[in-house]
């Protein structure tokens, strides 16, 4: 089991429609966080953690950072914290997405939505080690686009709007037949978008992070059960994922 720990809010924004940003101090989890990996967060007057993605650390100011939209109950409350309070936190936690081998070149980011914020911190570190970066990032409108600078100071960035109200007008997929070679894909975003991935590029390496409620979070309660590629068996999103081989489950 992992343990607990408290994370203080030094920073909060608004940084897009229903979405907010904050930004966390912990000195131990900070240096613990692979790209990928998630913070579970005790929210008063709920029983269930949320599991938010971690966005960004930053090791001299000893800080985390994450985004997520607030959807429902829990995520309103979430937002109602003020600089200052403490949150009651597991993690990180989960499989995160491992730094590819020299032979890649160039890697593409695909996210969707609120599936952006992890693949941020996977593109500081993949630039850190020569990878060309790529990325298309899809929306629902202008007014929900958040990180787009962030991403162009790691690579060639794509902005798609369900509405066409920024960038180009569509879904992600739409975008992959302008983005040239690559030699392995990173996705996160909600599944028929990681369905659709898998199928368009069904012959290139890749890896997915999955969405998916938890109960736990650590593996106990088999909540987030998702079937392997061959149906013979399931694997946790928690604790195996969130990040599998694009090839290892079934969607």
């Amino acid at each position: 089991m992992k343990r607990k720990e408290t994370m203080t809010i030094i920073e909060k924004r608004f940084i897009a429609k229903d979405t907010v940003e904050l930004i966390l101090q912990n000195d131990d989890i900070c240096h613990r966080v692979k790209p990928g990996q998630f913070i579970h967060i005790l929210i008063d007057g709920f029983t269930l953690r949320r599991p938010i993605s971690i966005a960004d650390v930053d090791l001299s100011g000893k800080t985390v950072t994450i985004l997520f939209k607030t959807v429902g109950e829990g995520t309103q409350r979430l937002a109602s914290y003020n600089e200052g309070e403490v949150l009651d936190v597991l993690g990180p936690l989960g499989n995160g997405f491992s730094l590819p081998s020299k032979d890649v070149k160039t890697a593409l980011l695909i996210g969707g939505g609120i599936g952006v914020p992890p693949l941020h911190l996977l593109g500081k570190r993949l630039a850190e080690e020569g990878v060309r970066v790529i990325s298309i990032l899809g929306f629902q409108e202008a007014e929900s686009v958040f990180y787009e600078n962030q991403f162009q100071l790691l690579g060639d960035t794509f902005i798609v709007t369900d509405d066409g109200s920024y960038g180009y007008q569509g879904v992600v997929t739409d975008l992959l037949s302008k983005v040239g070679l690559f030699d392995t894909y990173y996705a996160c975003g909600p599944t028929p978008m990681l369905k659709s991935i898998q199928q368009q590029l069904d012959q290139a390496e890749g890896y997915i992070s999955l969405e998916e409620r938890m109960g736990c979070g650590v593996g106990a309660c088999f909540a987030c059960v998702i079937p392997t590629a061959d149906r013979s068996s399931y694997k946790k999103v928690c604790q195996d994922g969130p990040v599998f081989h694009a090839k290892e489950v079934s969607i």
